[in-house]
């Protein structure tokens, strides 16, 4: 009867071990999705950020070395405009000037959390949700009315994620990007006369946007040191 006991308990711990355990979340190394919202242009020919707002979307891939940090690439196009007769400056000659432009933008960031960000893994005291901050570099090709205009930008965003989804994942953003060249609203430049150089000039844009993003490429749960 002992030994029946004893072979009993073997059976029973071998069958309810496997679901009395919550196995542990996977975590991912990448993510890649999508993203659609408003640009806003400030320049010669707009004082206020959204004062002409347009369509924007692209898409973006992250590399996700921990929780706290992430690389993203990202691509973007946009539609730009402005008109000076909204404007309380006064252009020499009492001139009015506007422009619609089409832009194309390329970058990548650094992006860092305020949380640690995820589902799982309770001993990180990870969150499905947190605030952060992006800067980096990207390039910036823009067209208006058959002429093309090129130059180096430099993105700043804020943004907050939210984690549907051990691999899903919702996200807000704003930006603000500065191009170094003074051409992405066309022709539009020195309108005061005073002359532009690579780094004074007054092209700006900026995006607020709305992504969904699915992550992918299972890290190892389990690691081994190996000499």
């Amino acid at each position: 009867m002992k030994k029946l006991l004893i072979l009993l308990t073997l059976i029973c711990a071998c069958v309810v071990a496997p679901y009395g355990v919550k196995a542990q979340e996977a975590t991912y190394k990448f993510d890649l999705g999508g993203q659609v919202g408003m640009s806003g242009y400030l320049g010669d020919a707009s004082s206020s950020i959204f004062g002409h707002p347009g369509f924007s979307a692209g898409a973006s891939f992250r590399y996700l070395p921990d929780v706290r940090w992430a690389i993203r690439t990202v691509f973007n196009v946009m539609g730009l405009s402005g008109d000076t007769k909204d404007m309380d400056d006064v252009f020499p000659g009492g001139e009015n000037y506007s422009f619609k432009s089409t832009a194309y933008d390329l970058g990548a960031r650094v992006e860092f959390n305020f949380f640690s960000y995820g589902i799982g893994e309770t001993y990180k005291k990870l969150r499905r949700w947190s605030p952060y901050l992006a800067a980096g570099i990207g390039f910036t090709l823009a067209s208006c009315d058959g002429e093309t205009a090129f130059g180096f930008n430099i993105p700043m965003a804020f943004g907050i994620k939210y984690k549907l989804k051990p691999r899903l994942n919702i996200g807000a953003e704003f930006s603000m990007t500065k191009v170094f060249n003074d051409h992405i609203d066309g022709p539009l430049s020195d309108l005061h006369q005073i002359k532009s150089s690579f780094g004074r000039n007054t092209d700006w844009y900026s995006n607020i946007q709305i992504s969904i993003t699915y992550e992918f490429g299972e890290r190892c749960a389990t690691c081994h040191y190996v000499d």
